[in-house]
């Protein structure tokens, strides 16, 4: 018998205990807004009761980068889905400045949602695999209003992530402390089914993922470890590797969880002062609780991404993540550096 998400999320709150009624019901409003995301992106070019989602919208996000017009449809998705429902204080995104405080005509919640609404969405236009990435806090003291202050806890402090991949199928992955499970969208249904739990990374992998055309900005430790894989079986590892990237990091992460391999996204030297070009809160902290609840390893080169401490809503960082050993071992060329 087929497992849906809400029976899956009924037992995860009934008999583990791992989470109350009111994140159980905050976790199926996002799964049904990423629902809605999904029917606008396999629509594309035809339209939908969204909107015409192809193309530019003409604007730029706090971090400078080109909006496309499923960017802020699936930003405005979903706020409008979430901020009613009365678990929510408040929502911040990678699309917009500032904190989305949940109007007062709508009751307030003790959870802070944070998400990257459209990840990898300049492969919009050549139909590859895109997604929605989330993540969930907790407020530290409910009985306060809502300030950006209250999004500044560390990667540990998540109570639920996951992301939502588009692509052949639409698959939502999802980890709340117990594990991962991935959850395929049956759309004669309508609802996501359980086709995968206990979601593990190989420890050892012969794939691995980077923008190869920044290698001349690299630093030293990234550089020692890709020239070691590069030189195969005649080198130091012993044996081949694969590349692959696909330039969008929901698509790169769900590889991994599926067969394993590393992913890196590591600093360089052409902008020196940002540590990365990754977001910690909306990005690295999701995917990183969910790569660790799968067995596998994240860190920024220095130390353990979930233990950074945020200084600012929109802080970046680089990110290895991925098979533990070989997450290990790139982080131990950084530390002999």
């Amino acid at each position: 018998m087929s497992i849906s998400l809400t029976r899956y999320l009924v037992e995860q709150q009934r008999a583990k205990g791992r989470i109350p009624s009111e994140l159980r019901l905050l976790l199926e409003v996002v799964a049904r807004a990423c629902k809605s995301i999904s029917h606008a992106v396999n629509k594309g070019a035809l339209g939908s009761e969204l909107g015409d989602v192809m193309g530019s919208a003409g604007s730029e996000n706090v971090q400078g980068e080109v909006q496309k017009k499923l960017d802020i449809i699936a930003n405005d998705v979903l706020i409008e889905a979430n901020e009613w429902g009365g678990h929510l204080a408040a929502m911040a995104s990678e699309e917009m400045d500032s904190i989305h405080v949940v109007p007062n005509r709508y009751p307030q919640g003790e959870y802070l949602l944070m998400f990257d609404p459209l990840d990898g969405s300049s492969n919009i236009d050549v139909n590859v695999s895109i997604g929605t990435i989330f993540s969930v806090l907790k407020k530290v003291d409910p009985n306060k209003g809502v300030s950006e202050d209250d999004f500044m806890q560390p990667g540990t402090a998540q109570v639920a992530a996951g992301y939502c991949v588009y692509g052949p199928q639409t698959t939502l992955v999802l980890t709340v402390g117990d594990g991962v499970a991935m959850f395929t969208l049956d759309r004669e249904q309508g609802s996501f089914v359980l086709t995968q739990e206990n979601v593990r990374i190989p420890a050892d992998t012969k794939e691995f993922a980077i923008n190869m055309s920044n290698m001349r900005h690299w630093d030293e430790p990234v550089k020692r470890y890709i020239d070691e894989c590069l030189l195969g079986e005649e080198g130091p590892r012993g044996k081949n590797f694969n590349m692959r990237w696909i330039a969008s990091m929901v698509a790169d992460v769900h590889r991994i969880l599926t067969r394993g391999g590393v992913f890196m996204y590591p600093w360089d030297k052409r902008e020196p002062g940002k540590a990365g070009k990754l977001r910690l809160m909306y990005e690295a902290n999701p995917m990183s609780w969910l790569v660790e609840q799968a067995g596998g390893a994240s860190t920024n080169g220095q130390q353990r991404i979930l233990d950074i401490q945020p200084t600012q809503l929109h802080q970046r960082v680089s990110v290895i993540l991925g098979s533990k050993n070989e997450v290990e071992r790139v982080t131990s060329y950084h530390t002999k550096a």
